[in-house]
């Protein structure tokens, strides 16, 4: 396959439940980082099959006002392409949530059995459900009996390194009226330490009928290649490398060439985009959630971030970043992963 051929595969349509995608290469779900201000840079830059949000609690959902939520916000011309990511452990607490989505106008709804964050892992959240599978697949059931949008599932291999436990959760999840997988082939506890295990990827696609959409170390186009002929999944979900480089689904689906300058372009519009969407200081926290990822891609990046880091309002940030990325400071081809947090 070469990067033709995958760009002509990555646009191919897609069906998922009732609704067709356009691209079969979408923004991972990701907490923290998926906001409205990103989401809509990488839509400015395009490529993309769907946006996801950041993680939202299903049981502040039903009463969320966008206006006023740091999380549960959205643009409304995004919403045919974009959905909304929830995480909870009560079936009937998740199939509230995933109507009030569904009211809202999103593509669809996912939920969150990938996130082994101590944090919500402790709620019994996220990765927690992948000990209880019964209880999961109940989850996944009243989700789907409550909406008749696409439902997503994200979860990973498991609690310990067993391809087994990871096709039977996928099959409970299709049973249970799940349209789609986003597969991360890590157990919960690994985080980022051992590259993903791919093979498992092919052996969940291969256990199901629905779309599996593989997620980990895709960084550059011959990974991308290489887990759709070695696996067999349906699509590529990109996360962190998505942060690091937001043109990434335009370069790797529309085939289009980017000077060195869009990486100050792009830092320099998320900052406007941040200070439309969100009120100081979170804007600037933000933005400094996405500063390790930008940051990995040059071969400086400790320095770089460090400086970045010291910023204490937008406007200095704004003069950090055209202090260090112009001229553009030397790039690596594959981002420092070490910054990859």
């Amino acid at each position: 396959m070469t990067p033709s051929d995958l760009a002509q595969y990555l646009t191919t349509p897609l069906s998922i439940g009732n609704k067709t995608i356009d691209g079969r290469m979408v923004l991972a779900p990701m907490a923290g980082l998926g906001h409205v201000a990103f989401r809509a840079l990488v839509a400015e830059l395009g490529g993309f099959g769907l946006l996801f949000t950041g993680m939202c609690s299903a049981k502040a959902v039903p009463h969320e006002n966008p206006a006023v939520s740091m999380v549960f916000r959205w643009r409304s011309r995004e919403l045919p392409f974009t959905v909304c990511q929830i995480f909870g452990a009560d079936p009937d607490v998740m199939a509230r949530a995933a109507q009030r989505i569904e009211q809202e106008g999103f593509f669809g709804v996912d939920l969150n059995f990938g996130c082994s964050v101590a944090a919500i892992c402790k709620k019994g959240c996220g990765a927690a459900l992948l000990k209880t599978p019964d209880h999961a697949a109940r989850i996944v059931a009243a989700v789907r009996q409550a909406v008749d949008m696409p439902l997503f599932v994200k979860f990973r291999t498991g609690w310990s390194d067993d391809p087994w436990f990871a096709t039977d959760m996928a099959q409970r999840f299709e049973d249970a009226g799940a349209d789609a997988l986003t597969f991360h082939p890590r157990v919960a506890p690994d985080r980022r330490n051992r590259p993903p295990k791919w093979d498992i990827i092919t052996q969940v696609q291969s256990a199901v009928t629905i779309p599996v959409f593989g997620n980990g170390n895709l960084l550059t186009r011959e990974n991308g290649i290489r887990m759709l002929t070695q696996t067999g999944c349906q699509g590529l979900s990109l996360g962190r490398m998505a942060v690091a480089r937001p043109w990434i689904f335009a370069q790797w689906c529309l085939e289009k060439k980017f000077h060195e300058t869009i990486y100050h372009t792009t830092a320099r519009r998320l900052l406007e985009l941040l200070s439309r969407h969100y009120p100081p200081p979170f804007n600037l926290k933000l933005f400094k959630k996405f500063a390790p990822y930008f940051c990995a891609n040059f071969k400086f990046s400790l320095f770089l971030l460090k400086q970045l880091n010291q910023a204490k309002t937008m406007q200095s940030m704004e003069q950090a970043v055209d202090r260090l990325f112009l001229p553009c400071p030397e790039t690596l081809t594959v981002p420092n992963r070490n910054l990859f947090v």
